[in-house]
């Protein structure tokens, strides 16, 4: 798409070498079309990349959890080895 735009901006404004009226708005037409597709595919990957972030999150809280939970249980394991 961006090489046909480019190819219409290059192309003379008049004369038979011209783009016709119709081709320049046909492309606007198409490239909006896929403007649109574009932002819609980024919203999506957008929200996928937020929805990511909350899982990674909260993966970071369970795993701090868990780490103190474990090394609470390691003292306790090391202290019970011990001899008396």
């Amino acid at each position: 798409m961006l090489k046909r735009i480019e190819d219409l901006l290059d192309a003379p404004t008049s004369g038979a070498a011209a783009p016709s009226l119709a081709s320049l708005e046909h492309t606007l037409t198409e490239g909006y079309a896929e403007a649109l597709a574009l932002e819609a595919e980024r919203l999506r990957a957008t929200d996928e990349l937020v929805t990511l972030a909350t899982r990674v999150t909260r993966a970071d809280v369970e795993l701090g959890k868990l780490r103190a939970m474990l090394d609470r249980l390691q003292a306790r394991t090391r202290a019970l080895r011990r001899p008396s």
